[in-house]
């Protein structure tokens, strides 16, 4: 049987102009695709008609993977590549598969050896890693930990005292709803000497990347809000 290839299709982290962030050759793949697995199929559209083909959209084929996709759901998905057809994978910002269900289907296209292929774009974590001045040598992406005060504080903890043990720069994220009560923990238990970087809506005009010790923090807090954001800390 002849499968098509799964592209793997970044996407901006925030709103704007998608050729302010995407190369060229994003742009050169997205005509030739018609069928897109996405995480949301609204804000796939959106993306794809910013990104040169309004017009079109009426014209390509959408199945949604997120948190609520059944593994039988993904490996009904196989069927989308058996007639040769290419597929683009979206995720609602940045990287596909990173920290996002669409590794579900890589996974899948690996099992039936359909090619997979990357295509660059923005990442939040390697972007926020870059600009913190923190250990670029031995990092750990932790993704999200408890949304619990008790539990949270705890792993915040545990990741001071791996960070420490390692040198190792240890990187988070959280729903944006709950930045600021996540930051509040991390003021409140992690040691004054530990340095954490923020990083708020990267690539956005309104960008923010700052890194202090927490008690530096303490005397200068801010507010994050409902922006995507980073936290990275190295003890």
């Amino acid at each position: 049987m002849s499968y098509g290839k799964l592209y793997l299709i970044p996407t901006p982290l925030g709103d704007g102009n998608p050729a302010d962030v995407l190369p060229a050759p994003v742009f050169d793949v997205l005509p030739t695709l018609h069928r897109f697995v996405v995480e949301e199929v609204r804000t796939a559209r959106r993306f794809l008609s910013a990104a040169g083909l309004k017009g079109h959209i009426a014209e390509l084929e959408f199945h949604e993977l997120n948190e609520h996709t059944t593994p039988a759901q993904v490996e009904s998905y196989l069927s989308l590549f058996a007639d040769g057809q290419s597929v683009g994978l979206l995720s609602e910002a940045g990287l596909p598969a990173v920290a996002d269900p669409g590794a579900l289907l890589v996974g899948l296209c690996h099992r039936h050896g359909i090619e997979v292929v990357p295509l660059v774009g923005p990442s939040s974590l390697m972007l926020a890693l870059m600009a913190s001045g923190l250990n670029g040598q031995s990092f750990a992406f932790v993704g999200y930990i408890p949304a619990k005060t008790e539990e949270r504080r705890s792993a915040l903890k545990n990741l001071e005292r791996r960070s420490s043990a390692a040198h190792q720069t240890q990187i988070l994220i959280e729903t944006p709803y709950r930045n600021d009560s996540l930051l509040a923990d991390m003021l409140q238990c992690l040691s004054g000497s530990v340095r954490l970087c923020i990083a708020a809506n990267l690539t956005c005009p309104d960008a923010f990347i700052r890194t202090r010790t927490v008690a530096e923090w303490k005397q200068h807090p801010i507010t994050i809000g409902k922006r995507p954001c980073v936290f990275l800390l190295l003890s």
